[in-house]
């Protein structure tokens, strides 16, 4: 993941698409809304989820919005991820579950 978000940070120099963490985060708000889009369209709004199909370009999207507001707040996205999984572990050795049960 380091060197996604470090590719993600280059490409933003390097065509000056610089942008505040607030807008990053409106952009990738946006981005997951089309994913959802596509579930909501190619499930026939949840009627049937086996038909699930999400377009690799908007999870692309999506993935290049959420690196790139990593990458604005300063936020190691690896280290993150690491430590969500950590987390996720300790809940499941607990509880028996992910969720956070609130």
């Amino acid at each position: 993941m380091e060197d996604a978000q470090r590719r993600v940070a280059e490409f933003v120099d390097d065509h000056d698409l610089d942008a505040p963490p607030a807008f990053r985060l409106l952009d990738l708000v946006s981005e997951l809304g089309e994913l959802a889009k596509d579930a909501t369209v190619s499930t026939d709004y949840g009627g049937d989820p086996d038909a699930l199909a999400l377009s690799e370009d908007e999870l692309g999207d999506a993935i290049f919005a959420l690196l790139a507001l990593a990458d604005s707040t300063d936020t190691d996205a690896s280290a993150a991820l690491d430590a969500a999984l950590a987390k996720y572990e300790e809940r499941l050795a607990e509880t028996g579950g992910a969720g956070s049960g609130e």
